[in-house]
């Protein structure tokens, strides 16, 4: 059930994208007069097709990794006399490039609008505390200490952990000073200081930004508390139910829901005495964890059970509201600030500031695609943007076979009074599509590698 859920919604993520993204072309290639053969919203066999009055002929496909826009054009075949003033190739460079950009920049204007839709309904985040902090580590040469609040990097406010996430970003790979302002929760004092960053994370397989400073944000203990039983496991033949907290195993006292799960996970197969609570009264059972078998074939103990997340305290949550036109200002700056960071990390991967293993394919967005779901709306609508807008500046990159690549040749063609040859054309695109097979490749192959 899972994995179909999982399918559904990268299905319908892929499919907003793409047909957002084709509507562009097709919105504006109508406008200019060009005919529209065909509106394709994935690839291969047809699962369904209908034509409009104008015969153009839309198509879901059974592929939905991708889509196209077909027109009239005669560099792809001969063309009936009385279509030629509708081809493609016959419209002012103007409006060949204005048709090829329509793509991308609907990209933008979705995420816009997501954007909108999120900050108009309002945010909440939980403001970022330091817990813990490690010897010899960036936070402790910037003299953090465990309870201040980090209000901002920079310069640039972080009031919630997500905030913070983002400006951190956008220093991987770098060096040079970091400047952090904090303070204490129940104090308006602030304070600031400043650590160097040396090729900061550079070339990490797997970044962890919070960590990469030497610092453990706070977090309520996560409780040995039991939220939801799998149907017959261990757990529900032992009795175990929604609600009931862990109180020892084999007169072992369990602190929390870590120490709980390593106990199990160390005895495969072997009976523990268990104790746990439930409405305020102590029961014991025996519990024999199932044996399971991890990727190099060494066994572990597994019961059936998942953990019971706490709250966090109300002290530390924080809502934004912006209204219908102050959520504008905010989603155009969030379209931009994810541009320019999309920009600058293909830069830095360029540079062998980021890995390449950092990339990511159909595999790792689907399984992202439905946490976020799963997480609930805002959270999903927040990724569904990230994605708009990393296609519309992927699209734009001068690479042939992109929208980007058009745009180029259309630009040359703008400067020089006269089109780029064909024969320069297609050594470009096959270019292009080396580059663009080859990225897609190594993409699978992290996801395949991560799995």
């Amino acid at each position: 059930m899972e994995l179909l859920q999982t399918i559904l919604i990268t299905i319908a993520t892929l499919a907003i994208l793409v047909t957002i993204h084709e509507y562009g072309h097709f919105w504006v290639a109508r406008r200019c007069g060009i005919k529209v053969i065909r509106f394709s919203v994935g690839f291969g066999k047809a699962l369904y097709r209908w034509h409009d009055k104008q015969g153009t002929e839309y198509v879901i496909a059974a592929i939905p990794l991708g889509g196209y826009v077909k027109m009239v054009d005669e560099r792809e075949g001969n063309v009936a006399e009385e279509d030629l003033p509708y081809a493609f190739n016959r419209k002012p460079v103007s409006q060949r490039l204005a048709t090829v950009a329509a793509g991308p920049l609907a990209n933008f204007i979705l995420a816009i609008f997501v954007y909108w839709c999120v900050f108009v309904g309002g945010v909440t985040g939980v403001i970022p505390v330091v817990g813990s902090i490690e010897p010899g580590s960036i936070a402790e040469q910037a003299s953090l200490e465990p309870g201040q609040q980090i209000i901002a990097v920079d310069g640039e406010a972080t009031p919630t952990m997500e905030a913070l996430h983002l400006r951190l970003l956008q220093r991987i790979g770098e060096s040079g000073p970091i400047t952090f302002a904090v303070k204490y929760p129940d104090s308006d004092l602030t304070y600031e200081s400043t650590a160097q960053l040396d090729e900061w994370l550079a070339g990490d397989d797997a970044v962890n930004l919070i960590g990469g400073l030497g610092i453990e944000l706070y977090r309520p203990p996560v409780l040995a508390i039991v939220d939801q039983v799998i149907a017959d496991s261990p757990a529900e033949q032992a009795g175990l139910l929604t609600g009931d907290k862990v109180i020892s195993a084999d007169d072992i006292s369990i602190a929390d829901w870590q120490a709980w799960v390593e106990y199990v996970r160390d005895r495969p197969g072997q009976a523990i005495s268990l104790v746990y609570e439930r409405d305020n009264s102590q029961f014991s059972t025996i519990l024999t964890p199932a044996t399971k078998y991890d990727e190099n074939n060494q066994p572990y103990g597994q019961v059936g059970v998942s953990v019971q997340w706490p709250e966090w305290p109300e002290e530390m949550k924080r809502s934004f509201s912006y209204g219908v036109f102050g959520a504008v200002g905010q989603a155009l700056d969030r379209t931009w600030s994810m541009s320019v960071f999309t920009l600058q990390s293909i830069k830095k991967m360029l540079m062998g500031l980021i890995s390449p293993k950092n990339l990511s394919g159909p595999i790792t967005i689907a399984k992202v695609a439905s946490a976020s779901a799963n997480s609930g709306l805002e959270a999903y609508l927040g990724f569904l943007a990230l994605l708009s807008v990393s296609l519309g500046v992927l699209n734009l990159l001068p690479i042939p076979v992109l929208d980007g690549g058009h745009i180029l040749y259309f630009l040359v063609e703008m400067i020089t009074g006269k089109e780029v040859s064909l024969r320069i054309q297609m050594l470009g695109y096959q270019l292009g599509l080396f580059i663009i097979v080859g990225v897609m490749i190594l993409a699978l192959y992290n996801d395949i590698s991560r799995l």
